[in-house]
């Protein structure tokens, strides 16, 4: 899900767009990031996760004047609706044209988040304080869009050093038999890492909710 509003107003009129902000003389990047977040968004105070995502910059981005933008995502589970009555929540998939070039800053954040699942241990964010490896892998199948092998699923990130530590107690809130319950351990990065199906590790070489902009 993504929170965006409405535009009322031209140019692209009637389209979903993020929302966005100029930056004041005396804040830097990361609190004018926050600020759009609790005042354009409608999320103060949420527990959100806020990371910079990229800078764009291309000419004809802005048909009324060059404008360049720093997006900033943000993730989080269970937001609440946001106190501003023209932002909404809604599916990534439905949001085919958007204003600006904001489908695209989207689809680059949404990109962020499913390799963040990857390389460190956000995914059990999603789940609850104690919770069990199907649970877990829900989150999984739902940010990759991809069904996953149980078996081999429970094998990595129960392997996965610092991820998840048991509690000793179980569940049959799944269904079927008794399922062992853990929560969230210490660790911020997984070694190894939790790779998407059709991805690999390579040698060398490095490299995208709601994203907030500059303008």
């Amino acid at each position: 899900m993504a929170l965006v509003w409405r535009r009322d107003r031209p140019p692209y009129e009637g389209r979903w767009a993020l929302s966005g902000g100029f930056i004041k003389l005396d804040e830097d990047l990361s609190a004018a990031a926050e600020r759009v977040l609790a005042e354009r968004a409608g999320l103060p105070g949420a527990p959100v996760h806020l990371e910079q995502l990229q800078s764009y910059g291309y000419p004809d981005r802005d048909p009324r004047r060059r404008v360049v933008s720093v997006a900033y995502l943000g993730i989080a589970p269970d937001l609440p609706a946001s106190t501003e009555a023209h932002m909404s929540w809604q599916p990534v998939d439905s949001l085919t044209e958007m204003a600006f070039d904001h489908r695209r800053i989207m689809l680059d954040g949404v990109e962020r988040a499913r390799s963040k699942l990857e390389y460190t241990s956000l995914g059990a964010a999603f789940c609850p304080p104690e919770f069990t490896v199907a649970e877990l892998r829900r989150v999984y199948e739902i940010v990759w869009g991809h069904p996953l092998d149980p078996r081999n699923f429970h094998r990595k990130v129960t392997r996965a050093e610092g991820f998840l530590i048991p509690t000793g107690k179980t569940t049959t809130r799944d269904g079927g038999r008794p399922a062992m319950l853990y929560r969230r351990g210490p660790a911020e990065l997984l070694h190894p890492p939790m790779l998407r199906p059709g991805t690999s590790v390579c040698a060398s070489g490095s490299g995208a909710g709601l994203a907030s902009s500059g303008r």
